[in-house]
């Protein structure tokens, strides 16, 4: 009998055949019917059923069994419940969800099985766990809600508290915002047709209609934030975000089992506060993933030298969401530009070393999960604020002003933990020894009697003989009896009277006292109630810490944005990084500009390049050879871009950026062979959302367009985009190309300016210079990179005598028209009738001719066909 029968026997009320405990297996499983139940029994979790089989594979553990019920084997795998951490981790990742059942009951009054409920529910977006996270990277629950055309978009980072909203006009924007916030988890209304839109992302779980409320999603939010409304927020026009915020709000409450009062806020995102970048710009421009999806080479990871976690990962965040917002780049720009000059990023940086994860370790201590490491990591990071506020008062900045004012101090707090936890707890409270002495007198009084129980003893056996004078009077224990006085038989007659018999032995007699007695009953239960004392204290602790979470999380805020800034004000000292100038106006403007990781990655000097569009030129057309540097020269200047709208000084000598209100790219070749997409369906879409969504402030850099469709086709394609973003939208763009017929649109228009990357050819060789220098390139030296990538020889000699073959007998050339012109190189199915042909119909008139000419002039016309194909 598989799962789905036995929960429908619970909701019919038929589990009669069952044992109790499987009864109550059963009953948990069908309030979880998607999630793995991990079911307590003692030092093990179980799984049953078909949640055992899978288990089983996911977890490369022995499938068992355990006994019968309802007549059936029981098909059963089980994990040490201390090391079920690891186990979740592999389940998580998998994309499932584990529900944990613990046993709330006491084993010794319990009647039939001992009470079990599901404490939380981990799924792939609400993780808090330590072990379960990456440190450098968020894990997003988000949910989405489709109201008419807008899609509402609601995020949360459980494991720091960050609540945001964002809406979408269009299914395009809806995927743009996706792909920056890359949900671990992904909630949505199980009747509406977004599963259309969400096919790419895993774990995603329809959830019912009326989850998604309005008026329920507004109650729960308010109830959250404490609030009459919404209207504080920013928020209160945007009704498919509150939609959608709500069931995200209700999932998350139901996983934790409980309140979430770390969520304190609700950021409002708006597209228009921020630049923006789809998916290809995202994937072409390797910001914090690379092309094979790892993090090596790329921006993130040659910038980030933060010294914290919860700083890395803000760096990331910053760098997928750049600002338009001068005024804040400028006080960033600012505090960067003090700490340089007063040499602080490396005093900065030292004194945030001590400080652990307070993002996460917050967020644990409000949902009562923090471990004693954790407050641990709390305390010595507390206790490093007080010199970083004296380094950040000596800053001048306005910046340094809010950040020393958001990071305070918490003296109180630092006495509390230290007098509190001990210097290196244990990874768990369960076996005690948390609590540093002197910190509790019940619970040292427990621990001594636990601890010294045999020097009592010995005490108490010497008092005992000097007062009785019995030579053979000793003290001991046993299990089955416990503390006890002996005697010997000789000398048991002389007992005092206030001995009580406890056991008779051949040779000796146990006795018991009042006061062994009294001891007994503290010292056999002193370790366990030293553990709960412990435990009791420990939680009032987390309680303790847990009203000062506002003040600690706005510390916590504070503590990320200067590590960042710390970091960048280390990276343009090391990396030789300059202030770039902000402007409203369109235009870039950049000398002696650089590629940041390739520079990193290369060990001779980068060769530096400079890089002016304007509204006046705002079209670079870049010629030049394959491997010659278009593509690093191009993203190049997408990087800088980027890190001046995050604040960041950039790899240049100068730079005056307009700030800019999108980011494309239209680089590579790929296909999408799962969506039945070829990699020209590809090029084109891409080119396609450029066309239709890129403005006069946007930056677009297109790589090749045309390529993958036939020399005429593309071409024609290639001219008429590259005229559009010039004369029509005006938007900024680096446009490299290998038809050499683009570079005559610079002689039509004034916006486009034609530039090549230098290369020369000495003995057949071709030698990169990867300069930047006006005007259209003399050649493609294809045949050169040919040879350098291993063509075989012959072959290469074979394409240059086909090569002059056709430079001898065709050309491509452009008319000064919208459209370019095409001289056939040879004929094809799509060219005009050959030339002696076209001579022939010429020299006769269809109207003199007789049908017996006619039919001679056909005959004439196949000879000639068949000779020109010889």
């Amino acid at each position: 009998m598989n799962i789905s029968n036995k929960n429908k026997e619970l909701k019919n009320g038929i589990n009669s055949n069952h044992t109790p405990m499987m009864q109550q297996y059963l009953g948990i499983k069908h309030d979880h019917p998607n999630d793995l139940v991990f079911y307590r029994m003692g030092d093990f979790y179980e799984m049953f059923y078909e949640d055992a089989r899978d288990a089983s594979q996911l977890l490369d553990i022995s499938l068992t069994s355990r006994g019968q019920s309802a007549g059936q084997p029981i098909p059963m795998c089980g994990i040490p419940y201390h090391a079920a951490e690891a186990y979740i981790a592999k389940i998580v990742n998998a994309g499932r969800a584990v529900a944990v059942a613990e046993q709330i009951g006491d084993p010794a009054t319990s009647k039939g099985p001992v009470d079990r409920k599901v404490v939380r529910v981990v799924t792939p977006g609400t993780l808090t766990d330590e072990a379960l996270m990456d440190a450098n990277r968020d894990h997003l629950l988000t949910a989405v809600y489709q109201l008419q055309e807008t899609y509402g978009i609601a995020s949360l980072d459980m494991s720091s508290g960050r609540f945001a909203l964002v809406e979408a006009s269009n299914a395009d924007q809806l995927q743009t915002q996706l792909q920056r916030l890359r949900p671990a988890e992904l909630l949505f209304d199980e009747t509406s047709d977004l599963i259309n839109h969400i096919q790419d992302w895993p774990c995603r779980r329809p959830q019912a209609s009326w989850n998604f409320a309005y008026d329920t999603a507004q109650r729960l939010l308010c109830s959250q934030f404490n609030t009459r409304d919404l209207s504080g927020f920013g928020c209160d026009a945007m009704q498919a975000a509150i939609c959608a915020a709500g069931c995200l709000l209700n999932y998350a409450k139901e996983t934790q089992k409980g309140d979430l009062p770390h969520l304190r806020n609700l950021q409002v995102e708006l597209p228009q506060d921020t630049l923006i970048l789809d998916g290809p710009s995202r994937k072409n421009l390797e910001i914090d993933h690379n092309i094979q999806g790892g993090e090596q080479f790329t921006l993130a990871a040659a910038l980030d030298t933060t010294a914290t976690p919860m700083g890395g990962r803000l760096l990331r965040r910053w760098l997928n969401n750049p600002l338009r917002n001068i005024e804040t780049l400028e006080q960033r720009q600012d505090f960067i530009s003090q700490a340089i000059e007063r040499d602080g990023p490396e005093d900065l940086q030292q004194c945030l070393t001590p400080i652990g994860d307070m993002e996460r370790i917050l967020s644990r201590i409000a949902l009562r999960s923090a471990r004693p490491r954790d407050l641990s990591r709390l305390c010595t990071s507390l206790s490093a604020l007080p010199n970083i506020q004296v380094l950040l008062l000596s800053l001048e900045s306005t910046k340094a002003q809010s950040l020393a004012t958001d990071i305070s101090e918490f003296p109180s707090i630092v006495n509390l933990l230290t007098k509190a936890i001990v210097d290196n707890p244990p990874v768990i409270i369960r076996d005690g020894g948390v609590i540093a002495k002197g910190y509790d007198e019940e619970l040292d009084q427990l621990r001594g009697l636990s601890q010294n129980a045999g020097q009592f003893l010995l005490d108490l056996e010497t008092q005992e003989r000097e007062r009785t004078g019995l030579s053979t009077l000793k003290v001991g224990y046993n299990r089955v009896h416990g503390y006890y006085i002996e005697i010997s038989r000789l000398q048991s007659g002389q007992a005092p009277t206030e001995y009580v018999r406890r056991q008779t032995l051949k040779n000796a007699e146990r006795f018991i006292t009042p006061e062994l007695k009294a001891f007994e009953d503290k010292a056999l239960s002193s370790k366990s109630r030293s553990l709960a004392r412990e435990k009791a204290l420990y939680e009032a602790l987390i309680e303790d810490l847990a009203t000062h979470l506002p003040r600690l999380q706005c510390a916590s805020d504070g503590i990320s944005e200067l590590d960042v800034l710390s970091c960048l004000a280390e990276r343009a000292v090391c990396l030789d990084l300059r202030r770039p100038s902000l402007k409203t106006e369109p235009g870039i403007s950049i000398i002696q500009g650089r590629h940041l990781v390739v520079e990193q990655l290369i060990t001779d000097p980068f060769v530096a390049n400079d890089t002016k569009l304007s509204t006046n030129a705002s079209m670079m057309m870049i010629t030049g050879p394959n491997m010659g540097g278009k593509s690093t020269y191009m993203r190049q200047v997408a990087l800088i871009v980027i890190m001046a709208q995050i604040g960041s000084y950039v790899p240049a000598f100068s730079a005056t950026v307009g700030i800019v209100d999108r980011v494309f790219t239209r680089m590579g070749s790929s296909d999408d062979l799962a969506g039945g997409r070829s990699t020209f369906m590809v090029e084109m879409t891409e080119t396609a959302n450029i066309l239709n969504n890129a403005s006069a402030k946007s930056l677009v850099l297109m790589d090749e367009v045309g390529r993958g469709t036939s020399t005429f086709d593309g071409l024609s394609l290639a001219w008429s985009c590259a005229l559009n973003l010039a004369q029509d939208i005006g938007a900024l763009t680096l446009f490299a190309t290998h038809y050499f017929e683009m570079t005559q649109l610079a002689d039509q228009l004034p916006q486009v300016d034609n530039v090549h990357l230098d290369a020369t050819e000495h003995h057949d060789n071709i030698i990169f210079m990867h300069k930047v220098l006006p005007g259209p390139a003399s050649q493609s030296y294809g045949l050169q990179v040919a040879k350098l990538a291993g063509v075989p020889h012959q072959v290469i000699i074979e394409a240059r005598q086909k090569l002059q073959h056709l430079e001898q007998n065709g050309s491509l050339s452009t008319s000064k028209k919208s459209t370019p012109t095409v001289t056939p190189l040879q004929s094809d199915l799509f060219s005009s009738l050959a030339h002696p042909i076209e001579a022939l119909l010429k020299d006769n008139k269809a109207d003199e001719l007789t049908p017996r000419q006619a039919l001679d002039l056909i005959y004439q016309m196949q000879q000639l066909l068949h000779s020109q194909r010889n």
